[in-house]
Order: C-alpha cells, then structure tokens, then sequence
C-alpha cells in the first residue's frame, strides 16, 4: 500500500536530486578547466570526486523511481532493493576513485608543479556553496536518516563539502608559504576521507543485501518486547532482515496457550502493534502454536502474514491454514 504522501514525498526528493545533477556537472566542467589551468592536483582531486557524486546522485535517482514502482508477480516485494544496490555502486565507486587520488598525489609529492593558488581559492569557495545548497537540500528531503541510497547521497556531498573546504585552506598556505607539495598534502587527505565515507555505506548495503539484522536493532530485544504479550509463552525460529533500507521483515513461531483461532487473533495485533510501533517493523509472517501439542503438526494454529503500512488505518491479512 503506498499513500499519496508517500508518491508527494518520492517526488519531491526526486527534484532535489534532479537539481543536484545539474549543479554538480556544471560545476565538474569548472573544477577541470580550473585545475588544468591552475596545475592544482587537489581541484582536478576534486573534479574526480564532483564526478563520483554525480553517478552517484544519478544512481539514486534511478532508484527512488524504482522504488516507487509497484510489486508484481516476478518481483513481488517490488523494486524496494534498488536504492540498496545503487548505495552500494557509489561507495564502491568512491573506493576506486580514492585510490586514484592517492596513486596521482604520490606521484605529485615526487615531482612538485607550481601551483595557482589564486585560482584554486576562487573555485573551491564556488564549490563549498554549491555542495553546502545540495546537502542542504537533500537534508531537508527528510528521508536521509533511514534510507540508505539517500544517506549515500547525502555523504558523498559532505564529503565533498569538507575536501572543498580544505582546498580553500590549503591554497591560502601556498599563497603566504609558496609550499607546492601541500597540494598534493591535500590530495592525500581528501582520498582518505572518501575512502573512510565509504566503508560505513558497504557495510550497510551489504548487511541488506545478506538479509542481517538491520542496522540499529537487536534480535534479543524484539523477542522480549514480543514476549511482554499476555498469552506469548515462547518465540523461536526469529528472524528479522531489511527488504529495503526503511523496510523491515519479520518471521517466527510464537507459542500461545490452548485456544481457539479466533481468540488468538488478539494476540497477533498485539505483538504486530509492538513491533511496528517498537522498531518500525511492518512486514510480519508468524506462526501460533499451542503451548500443550506433542508435535509440530499438532501445534500449527495458523500461519498468518499480516502487512501493515505506517501511518495508514488500512492494512492488509493474509491467513494460511497449515
């Protein structure tokens, strides 16, 4: 179920995005005319990096418009890992382009080139606004904070705000000290931060992709918040995994007290309040045992799948009698 909020919300972090990819390209043309005639290695470091978030932002584009595509029969959780994927394409990438830097500063350090250091201020401080407006607005898209091809996104332009801000630095040196190796310095320290920006975004992706736990839980405290549950005398077989970075699943079996299928639908809204409520958890599939049975066949009440939407008064139940 996706709500008209939803579509607005996509659509809006959409055109952010859009803005972004044309600022970010006309600004990469700028850091490569510049470097080239200023002979600075950290602009034309920086070119590289610019050029990264573009494929970046771009990627992310692409997957908010996958994300939002609805499931079919082939791809029945829908496209909700695109965003996952593209996440993980952009740090990747920023790995690659890191070591580039380092490779280039290195060979900078051995062979110093006299740098305009005039010219790499003036363009660095167009690029600090530029990459300031653009983490400005994706912040203010709102859904950085739990989406990671947005929170992606969203690094790769700190990061680049940051480098920016240490190129003005660093060119205001060379200009008073006449030091050219600090360029190369400079190109050091900003092919660190992109690497150390990336790994956090690798490991995220692919805890998704692996189906772990999601980031900031814990399985011990989802089985004890669903045990508070009057009736709920065990839960085993738990598993809890990420279809997308701000969906999250759910599966156990729960073991109730004797009783019949309908008295026991109150016990799955409860557990399903906790949970969505708890941890954001919307996507439940569990199975009710009785405490008494001998055997698993025996035990199996049901097996109900109940998907609940955030927000949203209607929610749909799948029941599947064992």
């Amino acid at each position: 179920m996706h709500s008209h909020a939803g579509h607005s919300h996509a659509h809006k972090t959409g055109r952010v995005l859009q803005v972004s990819l044309a600022v970010t390209i006309v600004y990469v043309l700028l850091l490569v005319v510049a470097g080239i005639r200023s002979h600075s290695l950290a602009l034309l470091s920086e070119a590289g990096h610019n050029l990264s978030d573009f494929l970046a932002l771009l990627l992310s584009l692409v997957a908010v418009y996958l994300e939002g595509r609805p499931p079919s029969v082939t791809k029945t959780y829908g496209y909700r890992r695109a965003g996952v994927l593209a996440a993980l394409v952009n740090a990747l990438s920023l790995v690659v382009v890191s070591f580039f830097i380092f490779y280039e500063a290195f060979q900078r350090i051995k062979h110093p080139e006299h740098v305009r250091a005039g010219v790499m201020i003036v363009v660095a401080a167009a690029g600090v606004v530029m990459n300031g407006m653009i983490v400005f607005m994706l912040w203010r898209s709102g859904r950085h904070g739990h989406d990671v091809n947005l929170r992606s996104a969203l690094l790769h332009e700190v990061g680049d705000t940051l480098s920016t801000a240490a190129v003005i630095v660093g060119g205001l040196i060379i200009f008073l000290t006449g030091q050219y190796w600090i360029d190369a310095a400079l190109s050091f320290g900003i092919g660190a931060l992109i690497l150390w920006s990336s790994f956090g975004i690798v490991r995220e992706t692919l805890n998704i992709l692996l189906e772990g736990t999601p980031r900031g839980m814990s399985l011990e405290a989802v089985q004890s918040e669903m045990l508070k549950v009057k009736g709920v005398s065990d839960v085993h077989d738990l598993h809890l995994w990420s279809i997308g970075s701000e969906n999250h699943a759910l599966s156990a079996h729960v073991k109730i007290a004797d009783m019949a299928t309908s008295e026991s639908d109150s016990i799955l809204r409860e557990i399903n309040q906790k949970l969505g409520r708890g941890f954001g958890i919307h996507h439940t599939t569990l199975q009710l045992e009785h405490v008494i049975c001998e055997t698993a066949h025996s035990c199996v009440i049901a097996v109900r799948e109940e998907e609940q939407e955030p927000n949203h008064a209607g929610s749909s139940r799948h029941d599947h009698a064992h």
